[in-house]
């Protein structure tokens, strides 16, 4: 209540502030669930209502002037000092901004509410439980932490002090029985690199543990059948199709048949599988890992170990790139910079690198996401966004790309533009294209953008579909074309589309369309014109292959659940789907002949799919 010029007292005027308050809370929970692509939309609605209950509260509450500007001076205080007590996920979420952003509701509920209930109490007691809604609102966000974000920009909250589904594995693989370190083998040391190195080494102890199983477990029914090798990302061409492989799609009576599931530690590798072995990355408390798998048992065969750990608040912990399968050999880059060249059967170090200190790149902010490329007699990975390569048989530095501008988290990718084989990579910057050989620069094409996660798409007459977002889910899809003429090589613009706009789902391209993610929705458009031809299904922020032989797409959404979807430019039909995961899945899928590989930051599961005629 306030004091007029009368010496009457008024009563506060509570309404606008309860609109204000319940409004911006219908905006910041609602919006979401009608349209879960509007997340940021919800963001800045809730700061529009902040702003609403502040002019209230300044201006138009009658609140006595002493708690009115006290509360604000409470309220700066309490919100400086909060971060000193929050979990790290919480003060280092959404890079730095987490905490500052969500306790703003609980704030302006906190002053609201205060004014209503307040209203009868002393003045003692209205100005102790103003203080005490305000420290209440903070102190709360003390009790949390965070497992990361949703793709869609929602984070995933748990009390500080429940388990992480990391530590829970830790606490069961802590009890098993100790398992024998292997024979180290002799590490080959490379040559020292062309260019001088810069920047600190990571601390890597690489370690090889195997379990009491044999060194090739038998897999004859998966080895036996075509297409059952998945060399590594998104299959032998990095472009998500799978073939020799025929499906029946009536998953009411033939679904998928669950072969096993078991934990994992986090991380957003996807699998290389061969000979009835599958290989994936994770990370283990303080050790990056690259684990060895028998595919129709999931036992694990070994395991290779680095003293390393990357986290971030939005996306976790753990390596974010799949390892590669050579001739014998696993080539893994993880989070930090390691590269290992590993003993595809035993795992024992062949040898290792520091690709960052290599390069001189430092740590970008969601971790080196590069999945190794195997090209000739070199392995190429992409320390942010340069790129590096290394003699497959010795690990000796060969090359060093151009820096190719700003972060990357994208892959190298081969292609091969009038009949020239090239290394094409993706970054902050726009596209660059290198020859293998000596990693010279060949072309580069400007579109900058907020970051580059995805791969490029070929299209038959060997044009590139690049992707560029930002961060109010904008821009889309671009066909470039690549000529070589006597000046050198130049790529321009045929088309850009906004009718795919992807955040970092791979797309795939078929019979001249692509199909792709539109922020959490499936679509397609025509290779010809970027049109779009279709929209549907909404399977968050998922990823998903092509089944060529048969036109299917297999889907695995952002919840963990399988689709079907046809790959046909008519109309979106979605065939089956079949629950696979629980948690959050950005992880790709792996059809490697009749058995499905998914995973995602907390388990793993293999599924035999039925096949048709079979």
């Amino acid at each position: 209540m306030t004091l007029t010029q009368k010496g009457e007292w008024q009563p506060l005027r509570l309404w606008p502030g309860v609109v204000a308050v319940t409004l911006q809370w219908l905006v910041l929970f609602g919006v979401p669930m009608i349209s879960p692509d509007a997340t940021l939309f919800a963001m800045l609605g809730a700061l529009v209502g902040a702003l609403a209950v502040l002019i209230w509260w300044a201006f138009f509450s009658r609140v006595p002037h002493i708690e009115r500007w006290g509360a604000l001076l409470v309220i700066i205080v309490a919100v400086a000092a909060t971060p000193r007590i929050l979990h790290p996920s919480i003060a280092g979420g959404m890079m730095g901004m987490m905490f500052g952003f969500s306790v703003i509701p609980g704030l302006c509920l906190a002053l609201v509410v205060w004014a209503v209930v307040s209203r009868s109490l002393a003045i003692g007691a209205r100005r102790v439980a103003l203080v005490g809604a305000i420290l209440a609102a903070c102190a709360f966000w003390a009790l949390l932490r965070t497992e990361g974000m949703t793709g869609s920009g929602h984070s995933q909250l748990a009390w500080r002090w429940s388990k992480t589904p990391e530590q829970l594995l830790l606490a069961r693989t802590g009890s098993e029985p100790p398992t024998p370190l292997a024979a180290s083998a002799k590490k080959e040391t490379p040559e020292e690199p062309a260019t001088p190195r810069s920047g600190a080494e990571a601390s890597a102890q690489p370690a090889v543990i195997r379990a009491s199983l044999p060194r090739i477990l038998p897999s004859t029914h998966a080895v036996a059948l075509t297409g059952a090798d998945w060399p590594g990302f998104r299959g032998p061409h990095r472009d998500g199709i799978v073939t020799g492989v025929r499906i029946k799609t009536d998953w009411t009576s033939t679904p998928p048949v669950q072969l096993w599931r078991r934990p994992v530690g986090p991380g957003w590798s996807s699998f290389a599988v061969r000979d009835g072995l599958l290989y994936t990355q994770e990370q283990r408390g303080d050790f990056e890992v690259v684990a060895c798998y028998d595919e129709t048992t999931g036992k694990p065969v070994w395991t290779h170990r680095d003293a390393a750990r990357f986290w971030e608040s939005n996306g976790g912990a753990g390596p974010r790139g799949t390892p590669t399968l050579h001739q014998g050999r696993v080539y893994a880059f993880g989070a930090t910079g390691i590269l290992n060249a590993l003993d595809a059967s035993s795992g024992v170090v062949v040898w290792t690198r520091n690709a960052a200190s290599d390069a001189g790149a430092k740590v970008p902010g969601w971790g080196f996401a590069s999945s190794p490329l195997v090209v000739g007699d070199i392995v190429i990975v992409a320390a942010a966004g340069k790129l590096a390569a290394y003699d497959l048989a010795s690990g000796a530095p060969r090359w060093f790309g151009p820096n190719g501008g700003g972060d990357s988290y994208s892959s190298p990718h081969l292609v091969t533009i009038d009949g020239v084989a090239q290394i094409a990579l993706m970054s902050a910057s726009g596209a660059t294209s290198v020859a293998p050989a000596d990693g010279k620069l060949l072309w580069k094409y400007s579109w900058p953008s907020d970051t580059r996660i995805m791969q490029p798409a070929v299209t038959a007459d060997g044009d590139l579909l690049i992707t560029s977002g930002d961060a109010m889910g904008g821009v889309g899809m671009r066909r470039i074309a690549v000529t070589h003429g006597p000046a050198g090589w130049t790529p321009e613009e045929r088309w850009t589309s906004a009718g795919l706009k992807p955040g970092f789902n791979d797309s795939v391209v078929d019979n001249g369309y692509v199909f792709g993610f539109n922020g959490a929705i499936l679509a397609c458009i025509g290779v010809k014109d970027g049109a779009r031809m279709w929209k549907g299904g909404r399977y968050g922020q998922g990823q998903l292959v092509l089944l060529l032989d048969q036109g299917v797409l297999l889907v695995l959404s952002e919840e963990g659940e399988l689709a079907l979807v046809k790959a046909a430019p008519d109309q979106f039909t979605e065939l089956a789907h079949f629950p696979a995961l629980e948690g959050k899945t950005w992880n790709h899928p792996v059809v490697a002949g009749d058995i499905l590989l998914v995973r995602n930051d907390r388990e793993m599961a293999a599924f035999r799919l039925s096949l048709a005629g079979g």
